[in-house]
């Protein structure tokens, strides 16, 4: 029988920042990026104690590695492509291709966004697909719960097609000849993935995910009772969605009136927010979404958007002369002018955790908030003080020029058609685009360059071409990610240094006894599936590449292949709305815990019955 490795004091100390970083990413008590960096700083004064930790020079090493630069190029990538309209050109003709078939509309949305997220991060990707989407169901007049979760399924599948569609898959080059440093002699250091190694599993993945949900979404897809993407009139679609009415009246507000000396604050609460005010006329001049502390005065001529009978009791309250019709304010409330929306908070929004008080939503866009939409349920009441979470839909009133502003600002994805002009959109610069997205797959694909030197080049080549400046990609960089990943590759690297893999490896295999290979894959593809939903999908590739490289080389197996397995079974993500994309999707979709407990159920269950025969078919001995 093999004597199993002695535990030493190193070990010892690396599995408690291992079962520390754990519990920091499952309680959420602190922000993932902000627990990476914590553990990372633990390492360098452990390092500083201790060399055998892990070594000085290791420590900052992630900022400037592989996987790190090019997760930012082909962020910057993304950006310039999406900037120049060249999504929109792919996506325009769907309908066209497609009619308006379920099915085939499926098929169509669901293959061109798996290609997409191929080459960008597929939450780009989602973000990109989401308000298009938004549209052709509108005018298919098919449900948006029908076709969201195919598009963010698939897109999460599409990154495993190549080696820079999700972060994971980028990161594990750096991971593979990491752990070659700890192979034993005998055994062969493991080459690095190219660009499409990984093509002929993704693309069985991909075309899993799409019969999928042609032969199985009429039964695991959610269709909401009387749900329509396009209602016969605003007020049905506030009632029926957002429990709220859409009907617009004027109101002017006399000396004697009790609202004289109060503020728009006072408005709402007094209405119990089934009243906005989405206009204000004083002196002849007309605003739209006036400030939450404007104050009354006698002569005010108000819009208010709300029931008609709750506007009316309102009047009789407050003394307030009503009108029938919407008078002096007509033109500035118009549909050509303006009208109710929605949009989305973005993945990577600023504004996530912050309040519609703290950032003056009204004086910044312009627009009023009538409702959120979070998690199925609408939310109407005290929403000033309720913090904004990724995916929240966001029902507002603005001016269609308000709305086009807050179009092209990357906080918000705006879901709802209306009557615009592509904002800041430079489709003068898609020749530059489309070539340095070439030359950086090609120089991947055809050239020695490391990944991030190839993807970095065409990064570099669109902002010298003007295609995306330079502020711009550092907005379009999503910096939670970049710090998450710097500061989780240490723990890589000391996990390797003091043998914490193959210890945890040598026990793991002991317990288990001998078993086919089969087994320790699917074995690891399910504990990557758990740590994947639990914590981020990069730091379950960190912490379990090691594990499996070592499990792999006690078992006589290929070390590569069960790499491999880990860097794709951390896209299955499925069961619960944890991953951004599914978190993007989750509100305009009107989707609740459930419908991801049903549908992607099944899907991670798919999954890992492709992805481990695909393994042992590619890469068994």
């Amino acid at each position: 029988m093999t004597e199993l490795p002695a535990l030493t004091p190193e070990i010892i100390w690396v599995l408690g920042i291992l079962v520390l970083t754990i519990a920091l990413f499952v309680s959420e008590v602190v922000r993932v990026d902000l627990a990476a960096i914590s553990i990372m700083v633990l390492l360098a004064v452990s390092g500083a104690v201790d060399p055998k930790v892990i070594r000085p020079e290791d420590v900052f090493s992630g900022f400037s590695s592989n996987a790190v630069i090019s997760i930012i190029a082909i962020m910057i990538i993304g950006a310039g492509l999406d900037k120049t309209g060249v999504m929109n050109q792919i996506a325009r003709p769907i309908v066209r291709l497609a009619g308006n078939t379920e099915a085939r509309l499926i098929a169509i949305i669901s293959t061109t966004i798996a290609m997409i997220s191929s080459f960008i991060q597929n939450i780009g990707a989602a973000a990109l697909f989401l308000p298009a989407v938004g549209r052709i169901a509108t005018r298919t007049n098919i449900p948006l719960s029908r076709l969201l979760m195919p598009m963010g399924f698939c897109a999460i599948l599409g990154g495993t097609v190549t080696l820079v569609g999700s972060s994971p898959l980028i990161l594990l080059n750096d991971l593979v000849l990491a752990a070659n440093e700890s192979l034993p002699a005998d055994i062969k250091p493991m080459r690095s993935f190219r660009l499409f190694d990984v093509a002929p599993i993704g693309l069985v993945l991909v075309a899993t995910g799409i019969a999928y949900f042609l032969l199985l979404g009429p039964y695991v897809l959610p269709v909401k009772q009387g749900e329509q993407p396009q209602m016969a009139s605003t007020i049905d679609y506030l009632t029926k969605t957002y429990n709220l009415r859409g009907d617009i009246s004027q109101v002017s507000v006399p000396a004697e009136s009790g609202l004289v000396g109060n503020n728009i604050e006072f408005l709402r609460a007094q209405s119990n927010y089934r009243i906005s005010a989405v206009a204000l006329m004083r002196d002849g001049d007309i605003r739209l979404a006036p400030m939450r502390d404007t104050v009354f005065q006698a002569g005010d001529v108000l819009g208010l958007l709300g029931a008609y009978d709750d506007v009316e009791a309102f009047a009789l309250k407050f003394k307030l002369r009503q009108r029938t019709d919407i008078g002096i304010l007509a033109d500035v409330l118009s549909p050509i002018h303006s009208g109710v929306s929605e949009v989305v908070i973005a993945p990577r929004s600023s504004l996530i955790g912050r309040t519609m008080r703290e950032i003056r939503f009204r004086q910044r866009y312009t627009a009023t908030v009538l409702a959120i939409y979070r998690a199925g349920t609408p939310i109407t009441e005290k929403l000033s003080d309720i913090a904004f979470q990724a995916g929240d839909a966001l029902l507002i009133h603005s001016s269609w020029e308000a709305l086009s502003f807050l179009d092209s600002d990357a906080d918000f994805l705006v879901i709802t058609p209306y009557p615009r002009q592509d904002l800041g959109m430079r489709p003068e610069k898609v020749r530059y685009a489309v070539l340095f997205f070439a030359i950086a797959i090609g120089l991947v694909l055809f050239t020695k360059l490391r990944l991030s030197t190839a993807l970095m080049i065409g990064a570099v080549g669109m902002l010298m071409t003007q295609v995306l400046r330079i502020d711009e990609a550092y907005r379009a960089v999503d910096w939670r990610t970049v710090f998450l990943l710097a500061g989780l590759i240490p723990l890589g690297i000391a996990v390797e240094h003091t043998n914490t893999a193959t210890w945890v490896a040598q026990h793991l295999l002991a317990a288990l006894g001998e078993v086919p290979h089969w087994v320790l894959l699917t074995s690891i593809g399910v504990l990557t599936t758990v740590f994947t939903l639990v914590m981020s999908n990069v730091g379950a590739t960190v912490l379990l590449v090691p594990l499996a490289v070592s499990i792999a080389v006690g078992a006589g197996a290929d070390p590569r292949m069960f790499a491999l397995a880990v860097g794709l079974a951390a896209s299955n993500s499925f069961v619960l709305p944890t991953h951004q994309v599914n978190a993007l999707i989750m509100g305009p979709g009107g989707y609740r815990n459930i419908d991801f407990l049903r549908a992607g159920g099944i899907m991670t269950l798919i999954f890992l019955a492709v992805l481990v025969p695909m393994l042992l078919l590619l890469y068994g001995k």
